[in-house]
């Protein structure tokens, strides 16, 4: 479960966002310079907040009051970079394993639910490109590294800006079918941004819709094509059920997709 109260000037505007969020594939969704990234990278500790109060699984990661600020790299928090953050002098198969613990068991799997790296690497389609080096990657093929690692953490927590813009459309389609089912596997919150209605409408569980670091009525938004308002709600993932509430004290709207979610996962 995160519960999340972030504030955080930046110039211009000042990001000040709830959230709420247990299981499911989050959505925050809006322009560029909306501050999305920012609350990625404060929920992952690569930005300290400048109030506020995160908790995972009731473990608190920051917290002004009390003086909390826990480093990074304890948090447990798999991160996908827009801009991939790969070693250019690692090979494809190193930069997955980048950061787990050398030993004979390295590549295999560690829990029941989780994945071997082998798997891991197939269900990604990036298995012949193991002994390559970064360079010798396109775009897409870089992302889907990126995101082969943040899941070889084994996280609770799993962040994703914009892990699918550099793929072409059939492996983005692909892609996309494989997150709904390792988030359904693993059940923990994925956090994924974009700025792509079909993105978000392919993926999302619940959405947050960012306007200048603050979450907005949709009414400020102009729906996919095709979208009608009945298709909305209002509240977290109680509105999935049908339910009215506001989240973290932050009204925001909710794509209603659980039987879309049922039918990408069979």
């Amino acid at each position: 479960m995160l519960n999340a109260s972030i504030r955080k000037h930046l110039p211009g505007f000042t990001v000040d966002i709830n959230l709420s969020f247990d299981n499911g594939i989050l959505v925050l969704f809006g322009p560029s310079g909306s501050g999305k990234s920012t609350i990625l990278n404060c929920l992952a500790g690569l930005q300290k907040p400048s109030a506020g109060r995160i908790l995972l699984n009731n473990r608190v990661f920051f917290c002004k009051h009390q003086g909390i600020n826990v480093p990074a790299r304890q948090r447990r928090i798999g991160y996908v970079f827009q801009d991939y953050a790969l070693f250019p002098h690692l090979t494809v198969k190193d930069n997955v394993l980048f950061g787990l613990a050398p030993g004979p068991d390295r590549c295999k799997k560690r829990r029941g639910h989780r994945m071997s790296v082998r798997e891991t690497l197939e269900m990604l389609k990036i298995m012949p490109l193991q002994d390559r080096y970064p360079a010798q990657l396109s775009g897409g093929e870089k992302q889907r590294v990126a995101l082969a690692r943040a899941l070889m953490m084994e996280p609770d927590l799993l962040l994703l800006d914009e892990p699918l813009s550099a793929t072409d459309a059939q492996i983005r389609r692909e892609l996309q079918i494989e997150l709904k089912k390792m988030q359904r596997t693993w059940e923990i919150p994925f956090i994924l941004v974009t700025h792509s209605h079909k993105e978000m409408d392919a993926l999302a569980d619940e959405v947050v819709f960012l306007k200048d670091g603050q979450a907005v009525d949709t009414s400020d938004w102009t729906l996919p094509a095709g979208e009608t308002t009945d298709r909305w709600a209002w509240g977290s993932s109680s509105a999935l059920r049908g339910e009215d509430s506001l989240v973290g004290g932050t009204a925001h709207m909710v794509r209603n997709t659980a039987s879309m979610a049922n039918a990408l996962v069979k």
